[in-house]
């Protein structure tokens, strides 16, 4: 639950301070850094009003809780007033005299979140303490007058909630009566019920908002109603110890029991917390909750995290990123891709600091600029990958874009002069095209950081420029020296005894050349239907074909090759 970012925020501050983002000032003017604190107050109070009022998360609490605390940084470098603070208790339209909304007969206190030294702390002044999974659901109150169910309220803002007894009382997971006429008041989380779902995988579930959606529904299916599970974690007015309450609630018919475990040495907390994480379960949860065994009545309870419990949350799986700037990266083939740069963050202990869109349209679809906060994750727990946009600067930072109908299989073979077959920005689809060359010319050693440096040299302009550069050139280039330029040199006149079909793949032929027969002014005569008799070569490739072996620039690099004797072109 969110009490523990505002009731104690400074442990939250300190559970984050590996994010640069979250505890360094951002570089705007006093008014841009004001305006987006607001923006941001104003986002936060729509979260809570769906998290409070409908059940709904629109963002999952690890993004909640580091929104929050940069929140709080941008409110100190700009000294703001605290115009809005997310809190438990959110305004409503609803009157407290409305029938919708009921009062709890015992109160939900809500968890103070901590990290692995907080529970340290924690557990080191206490005895008879006791963990459960943090199970992802939506938490409810369950009240049972002499063994049936007579009122069900949500959370809402842990004094009062919805009334959800007609719709609890439709839920197979939820007992209309117990097997005893027992009195009693039930805490628990409804939770959408999953197959051996293993938190530390990397496959995403909304388990809690797919609760909370059926819950609103006017009328769900009974399929619908049976994936909605019941974990009762807390009986307010039970037994006075932990092993009473267990026992007490097997014998009414909840599995509480089978997931709360006494700590020891040997299963402390950090065991527990492991296990779950790794272990399948039949619901998604976000940590471990630690629990002292004795505990106050619960008329004694009050809508703020109580000092008898704690949660203590899984690995963040995910982090709140702010986007420094925004590279345009045009491939070999003319593709471009936006690679989006991050002030670092960690996840899983790698450190992030850039992530790519894949293409150019989903940046267009999604419009990501400088100051934009980005949920990021790690797709298959390898690759950094874009979940969201949480939400976007309101300056919108300009941008110079490339067109996309300016980079194609033919495009940018040298850098200038511009014309309108060659578009401005052709150093990156030049890079890349040197890279490429390089690799299917067998340079060994020679990758993108080298071709970089001799195109900022000026010593390379164009695909071949590398061909006619002798090694004193070699050596006045930055990063180079005597030693690098020698062995340049020997992998350069190398590459030139490298076979024919090497060579056109280096050139970026497209695919079907290699079963070609011939030499280049062979293959330059073929016509569309000479390609098509190839095994697998359709219209469109017979089509990129004889573009690329009739282009001007790539005859004119035949021609060079022609000159210095390669095998094939001479």
């Amino acid at each position: 639950m969110r009490l523990a970012q505002w009731m104690a925020m400074g442990v939250v501050l300190a559970v984050y301070a590996g994010s640069a983002a979250a505890s360094e000032c951002p570089g705007w003017s006093d008014a841009r850094l004001t305006q987006e604190v607001t923006a941001l107050q104003a986002r936060m109070a729509e979260w809570d009003r769906a998290y409070y009022q409908d059940g709904n998360s629109p963002i999952d609490d690890e993004l909640y809780d580091q929104a929050a605390a940069r929140l709080e940084t941008w409110r100190a470098c700009a000294d703001a007033p605290q115009r809005h603070t997310p809190t438990l208790r959110v305004t409503t339209s609803r009157s407290a005299g409305d029938a919708s909304v009921r009062r709890h007969p015992v109160v939900q206190t809500g968890l103070e979140k901590t990290d692995k030294t907080g529970v340290q702390t924690w557990s080191s002044r206490r005895d008879d303490l006791w963990v459960q999974p943090k199970v992802d659901g939506v938490a409810v109150t369950l009240r049972y007058v002499d063994g049936e169910l007579v009122e069900a309220v949500s959370r809402g803002d842990g004094e009062r909630g919805q009334d959800w007894t007609a719709r609890a009382l439709g839920l197979p997971a939820v007992p209309n009566t117990l097997p005893t006429s027992v009195s009693a008041v039930l805490q628990g989380e409804l939770y959408w019920r999953l197959s051996g779902h293993v938190q530390a995988s990397p496959q995403r579930h909304r388990a809690r908002n797919q609760v909370a959606g059926v819950m609103r529904k006017s009328a769900p299916s009974l399929a619908e109603l049976e994936r909605i599970g019941l974990f009762a974690w807390g009986w307010p007015d039970g037994p006075a110890t932990m092993p009473e309450r267990l026992s007490g609630l097997a014998a009414l018919g909840f599995d509480t029991a089978d997931y709360t475990h006494a700590l020891s040495d040997q299963r402390d907390a950090a065991y527990w917390r492991d296990y779950w994480y790794n272990a399948p379960l039949p619901f998604a949860s976000d940590g471990v909750v630690l629990k002292q065994g004795a505990r106050p009545n619960g008329t004694r309870w009050r809508s703020r995290p109580p000092s008898w419990t704690r949660a203590w949350k899984y690995p963040s799986q995910k982090a709140l990123a702010s986007v420094r700037g925004i590279e345009f990266r045009i491939g070999r083939t003319g593709r471009i891709t936006p690679l989006i740069y991050l002030d670092p963050v960690r996840i899983e202990g790698r450190r992030i600091s850039r992530v790519s869109l894949g293409s150019l349209a989903r940046w267009q679809r999604l419009d990501i600029r400088a100051g934009d906060q980005l949920a990021v994750a790690l797709g298959g727990l390898t690759i950094p990958a874009l979940e969201q946009v949480v939400w976007q600067a309101r300056e919108r930072e300009p941008l110079r874009v490339p067109a996309a109908g300016d980079y194609h299989l033919l495009s940018c073979f040298s850098l200038a002069p511009a014309s309108a077959q060659r578009p401005l920005g052709c150093e990156s689809q030049l890079l890349a095209r040197l890279d490429w060359l390089g690799s299917q010319l067998n340079m060994n050693g020679v990758g993108e950081g080298t071709w970089q440096a001799l195109i900022d040299a000026g010593a390379v302009q164009g695909l071949l420029d590398w061909m006619m550069l002798d090694q004193a050139v070699l050596e006045q280039v930055s990063g180079i020296g005597e030693v690098r330029a020698g062995k340049l040199r020997q992998r350069f006149d190398a590459a030139r005894k490298r076979p024919f079909h090497a060579w056109l793949e280096a050139l970026g032929a497209p695919p079907g050349s290699e079963q070609a027969s011939g030499d280049w002014a062979a293959l330059a005569g073929y016509t569309k239907n000479d390609w098509r008799a190839l095994p697998n070569v359709g219209p469109t490739r017979a089509a990129a074909l004889t573009a690329f072996f009739s282009a001007p620039e790539v005859q004119a690099l035949a021609n060079r090759l022609g000159a210095v004797s390669v095998d094939g072109f001479n």
